[in-house]
């Protein structure tokens, strides 16, 4: 298993001319059909949620080109803990942590999910990558184009996306929401770890 860990990742200044998120030179202006979200469906049981994932488990598992991201954050006096842990076939359990002070639940959500995309990125032959997270919200608004507080962190998030995909035209992202409540496996683990996590903060304040 590996293991990465970072204090207080800087946060680059704002800049609204950014060319992701342009018209016409966006993600999903050109790719949309390479994104697709599996949110929960509130008509359904946790049960039946739960069985969802793990028939897309079943299914990707065996695959060499696809990795599952199982990401989750939390926040205690002030101190804001992300884990995320990277599946893929046939190799060791990756997991990366990352710790900071001073942040807002936005900020490590949008670090957190584009920390494990550019982590999948770098395995050898991937195709597809699913991120499992229970903040579909936050991923939303990394493909919104209005001017927004962290926009810097969406568009990091953007220009991966942006190589990734051409790259290969099959290459594709699935986000799956799932919520902590319902304590599926892959994700359950991941939620209990960034609550028993207790990181010594080493500098008063974030980076920015």
């Amino acid at each position: 298993m590996d293991s990465a860990n970072k204090v207080n990742e800087c946060f680059p200044s704002f800049n609204p001319l950014n060319l992701e998120f342009s018209s016409g030179l966006r993600v999903i202006d050109n790719f949309s059909d390479h994104i697709s979200y599996n949110l929960f469906n509130k008509e359904k049981n946790n049960k039946s949620h739960a069985q969802l994932l793990n028939e897309m488990v079943l299914e990707f598992s065996l695959s060499s080109s696809v990795t599952i991201i199982a990401s989750d954050t939390s926040i205690k006096n002030n101190v804001a803990m992300s884990i995320a842990h990277i599946h893929t076939h046939d190799k060791l359990l990756v997991k990366t942590i990352h710790h900071a002070v001073n942040v807002t639940s936005m900020e490590v959500e949008l670090f957190a999910i584009r920390y494990g995309i550019n982590q999948a990125m770098c395995i050898d032959n991937i195709s597809k990558i699913i991120v499992i997270t229970d903040s579909i919200h936050v991923v939303k608004n990394s493909f919104d184009p209005s001017v927004h507080l962290f926009q810097v962190q969406s568009a990091t998030v953007l220009s991966d996306l942006h190589y990734f995909f051409n790259c290969h035209a099959n290459n594709s992202i699935e986000f799956w929401k799932c919520s902590s409540y319902l304590k599926w496996h892959l994700h359950n683990k991941v939620d209990k770890e960034t609550k028993i996590f207790k990181p010594l903060p080493l500098y008063p304040c974030k980076n920015s």
